[in-house]
């Protein structure tokens, strides 16, 4: 398989390879394609652990590197996830936040390993476009929520 023009390398400690079996394991279209170990010792470990992960978070190519704790994933990075319905909306919020992840405002979530989602119902989006009364009305209802909850958006939409 050849290696993509553009691929998201997200640094990790040392967990790259538990974060991409996780992320293969919850969403569709996601899968871990190579897992490369170091060939010798490097700063932050030794040869033979586990450098570098190649997979795939809903079609989109990664690599995830064992680069020690040097630097940590904050908010200025996500993945934005758009759902159909709140059963898929809660299934993945529930698996990030379940998992030793934890909640934060308005649809966004951390993972275990501090990378940041946004699980953002169609819907919501959809009332952002619309413009105007509905969508400050769906702007304020989502301010007030951790995860979106479709229902509620819908009914401010409508007034």
């Amino acid at each position: 398989m050849a290696t993509p023009k553009n691929t998201i390398c997200l640094w990790f400690d040392k967990d790259a390879e538990a974060a991409a079996r996780f992320y293969a394991e919850v969403f569709p279209d996601s899968h871990v394609s190579a897992v490369h170990r170091a060939p010798g010792d490097y700063p932050s470990g030794k040869a033979g652990d586990v450098l570098t992960v190649q997979f795939t978070v809903l079609g989109i190519p990664c690599l995830g590197l064992n680069g020690g704790p040097v630097f940590t994933h904050n908010e200025s990075f996500s993945f934005q996830i758009a759902t159909d319905d709140q059963a898929e909306t809660d299934r993945y919020w529930n698996a990030i936040v379940g998992n030793g992840g934890q909640e934060s405002q308005c649809g966004w979530c951390k993972d275990k390993w501090g990378i940041s989602w946004q699980i953002t119902p169609r819907a919501l989006t959809d009332a952002m476009a619309a413009g105007g009364a509905e969508a400050k009305r769906a702007f304020a209802a989502m301010m007030t929520m951790k995860k979106i909850d479709i229902a509620t958006i819908e009914a401010a939409r409508r007034g």
